[in-house]
């Protein structure tokens, strides 16, 4: 089924999948299958199904990490054929190193690719970040001194740092307590609100991706590809409260009956 821009979402094509697929020879696994995928400006877009089904694999060829046995990956009018700068990935695990502060943490990925000094021309901006998912005072704590949901909003900030056109994020959260699960799926939505970022998201969660998303892509098992489009029209900014709302439930309804139906098989 072909991922065409669903209606509502409009704007600027930024990221272009056609005919993506991906066979690990070696292993003999046909991981991907023909997935055409449109991400607009500033949307922000899911991708749900089971274990295996190739959820991950396809983020790490949109982020440049692995090449597409097929198809074709372009950003921004530009085929993506390796790690770009304009792409920010963020995983389950912070992976904060332990012996830098947070704010060294942040301006590590400048570190690497400019230089120390280039580093420290940054901390400004590094600081601002960090008040902005609330971290402000603790600029130069170590990890170790940071609960799970703090490191995880260090680790947002680092992404953010290089300023990329596009965040990829593999289940940022799953590692947190539900409560803390929620408080972060908000403060993400409040910065991609903010900075119009163009998001997508790979998750277990089906409410996380109809609170989070304007689409949820519904992948089948393995070889992955995209069964259904399921457009949320629930307003922005989402809160919580609307998860007691009859629309979101009829969603996750829909798209759990979708993945009853086989997609988790």
């Amino acid at each position: 089924m072909s991922a065409t821009v669903p209606v509502g979402l409009v704007g600027r094509p930024v990221y272009e999948l056609r005919g993506v697929s991906k066979t690990f020879v070696r292993r003999n696994v046909h991981a991907l299958d023909k997935v055409d995928l449109t991400l607009t400006e500033g949307s922000f877009s899911s991708v749900i199904g089971a274990s295996g089904c190739g959820k991950s694999t396809l983020l790490k060829i949109m982020a440049g990490l692995l090449p597409p046995s097929e198809g074709s990956v372009v950003l921004s009018g530009k085929p993506v054929v390796g790690a770009r700068r304009d792409i920010g990935m963020m995983f389950q695990q912070a992976t904060l190193f332990p012996w830098r502060t947070a704010i060294e943490n942040v301006v590590l990925p400048i570190e690497i690719r400019d230089g120390r000094s280039a580093a420290r021309a940054k901390h400004d901006e590094a600081r601002k970040l960090l008040e902005l998912v609330g971290l402000k005072g603790f600029e130069d704590v170590y990890p170790s001194e940071l609960s799970g949901g703090m490191a995880q909003r260090a680790a947002i900030c680092r992404m953010l740092i290089t300023e990329p056109t596009v965040l990829l994020l593999d289940e940022p959260f799953s590692a947190l307590d539900e409560l803390s699960r929620d408080f972060m799926n908000m403060e993400l939505q409040r910065i991609c609100l903010e900075r119009n970022a163009t998001t997508f998201l790979v998750t277990h969660s089906i409410a996380e991706a109809v609170i989070l998303s304007d689409v949820v892509y519904v992948m089948s098992p393995r070889p992955g590809r995209f069964v259904e489009t399921v457009t949320v029209d629930l307003p922005r900014p989402r809160t919580l409260e609307m998860m007691t709302d009859p629309r979101f439930g009829a969603l996750v309804h829909r798209i759990r009956g979708h993945l009853d139906k086989g997609a988790f098989l």
